[in-house]
């Protein structure tokens, strides 16, 4: 199973489990398509969309395990 931690690029999160998508789209981050979205890590979203990564993070791989 991949997990996904703080370092890991939103960009690439979305190429390898699309569905994780409405999480995203949870916390104000509507443009995830945009550049920086492409290139931003976990935790610099979280720092700026105001979230707690670990909480994302619980939500994003809680969405990965589902999926096994």
């Amino acid at each position: 199973m991949v997990q996904i931690t703080k370092d890991t690029i939103i960009g690439d999160i979305l190429d390898i489990a699309p569905q994780t998508a409405p999480v995203f789209m949870a916390i104000g981050m509507h443009c995830l398509g945009c550049p920086a979205s492409r290139g931003e890590t976990v935790e610099q979203a979280c720092m700026v969309h105001g979230v707690s990564v670990d909480s994302l993070l619980e939500q994003v791989n809680g969405v990965l395990a589902a999926a096994q």
